[in-house]
């Protein structure tokens, strides 16, 4: 972890001060700017865990903040300790403490062993989200929900790997995936927030929006890609900074387009190819309108690229779901609070029945993609080629950048649909 201190800026700040704010030594904006109000927060912290007070945030204070960052610590056994004791200690209980270590035997700890206990939550939902955070909520869910399975299924532009996750072992399949755009990152921690309270309800044996989550489990095997554009959400979130190749090719790139703001205007990946428009669903159709448009280069959206499937991330996209055999698929954008369900005029079996449901649980209407933006899409090639569900599924209301004071909302109005869609 990088070393922060005053006048650092970025989205580790904003994690930052989201942690010390979870703790209660911070009040402030989450707003990614370490300034004196962080600065004292961080030195309450500091002198309550016995650290040296300087502000700064180094090694031995990230350390301390880790644990409630990870969501679990690493326990070592002591005498007399039991795991009802343990969960009553750490505000957990003794189905999960058991679902983190599942060689664990309850009644016999061995004195020096080390397990893994659940202290809180994982996903942020107050912070710009980036591929960083990503990876270590993914690593965290890792050791807190062991039944997970997880997948690379390729890499990005700039080599970060595109990562899916597993809940369930049924035949059934699902498959739902976010952030194909780069400026609709917040569709990440949307399916981030629902995998983690479904494993949360999975290792409690609860319901999640009244379904059993351990038949859930049994019946589907969920597959979740919580970040198709890795790259773009980092130049849009803040991560990929001036002078890295993948900044400065999107600022090059950028400059061609004037009219739209940079860098929060960019959905494309770092080179510049609409990862969305990439797909043999009538591409040739999209091209002829996306060129007409002014969109016939490199942009920071709305370019199909010099033929479908070019760029890394959509191939990886395409060829992972020719390997599995989807009964739906729901692939999530922002804004508008709308639903897409039809690839032109084609409407698979159950399409628009389920999309029926969806709309009555998240009050989100029903609508046609108008036509200039009907072609080449994730969506309409599934539907196109396998004549199955196939959902877009707009969030948010707004200018892209949907802001992440949206998010409780956007969570609510969808936690039926996630659920709904494994079901179905």
């Amino acid at each position: 972890m990088d070393i922060l201190r005053l006048n650092s800026q970025g989205p580790l700040v904003e994690l930052l001060q989201s942690t010390l704010r979870e703790l209660g030594f911070y009040q402030g904006a989450i707003d990614g700017i370490f300034g004196f109000q962080t600065f004292s927060a961080v030195q309450r912290f500091q002198r309550s865990n016995g650290l040296t007070v300087d502000g700064i945030v180094g090694p031995n204070t990230w350390n301390a903040l880790m644990p409630y960052i990870d969501g679990y610590i690493v326990y070592t056994i002591k005498e007399g300790d039991t795991l009802f004791k343990l969960s009553n200690t750490y505000s957990t209980t003794v189905d999960a403490i058991q679902t983190a270590n599942p060689d664990l035997d309850p009644n016999n700890l061995s004195i020096g062993n080390t397990i893994v206990i659940p202290i809180g939550s994982v996903v942020p939902t107050d912070v710009s989200y980036t591929s960083d955070l990503l990876t270590m909520n993914l690593n965290s869910l890792r050791n807190i929900y062991p039944f997970l399975e997880f997948l690379t299924i390729g890499r990005s532009v700039l080599g970060r790997p595109l990562r899916v996750i597993k809940f369930g072992k049924g035949q059934k399949e699902v498959f739902y995936s976010a952030a194909i755009h780069a400026n609709e990152w917040i569709t990440t921690p949307l399916l981030m927030k629902f995998l983690e309270n479904l494993c949360k309800s999975y290792a409690n044996n609860l319901n999640i929006f009244g379904v059993s989550s351990r038949k859930l489990f049994d019946n589907v095997s969920l597959y979740i890609l919580p970040m198709i554009n890795p790259d773009g959400v980092d130049l849009v979130t803040g991560l990929l900074t001036e002078n890295t190749w993948g900044y400065n090719n999107a600022r090059r790139i950028a400059n061609n387009f004037s009219d739209i703001p940079f860098p929060n205007g960019w959905k494309a990946n770092c080179e510049g190819i609409d990862l969305n428009l990439q797909f043999p669903a009538g591409w040739n159709q999209a091209k002829e309108i996306k060129y007409n448009q002014g969109f016939d280069k490199p942009a920071p959206r709305d370019f199909v690229g010099y033929g479908p499937l070019t760029a890394p991330e959509s191939v990886a996209l395409y060829n992972f779901t020719l390997m599995h055999n989807f009964n739906l698929i729901i692939t999530y954008h922002t804004q508008g609070r709308v639903i897409f369900y039809k690839y032109q005029d084609k409407t698979p079996p159950m399409g628009r029945e389920i999309a029926e449901k969806f709309s009555e649980f998240s009050g989100y209407t029903l609508e046609d993609v108008p036509y200039n933006s009907g072609f080449a899409g994730y969506k309409d090639w599934f539907i196109d080629y396998f004549n199955k569900p196939g959902f877009t599924i707009e969030v948010g209301l707004g200018e892209n950048p949907i802001p992440i004071s949206q998010f409780a909302g956007i969570y609510r109005e969808n936690l039926g649909i996630l659920v709904t869609g494994m079901l179905e």
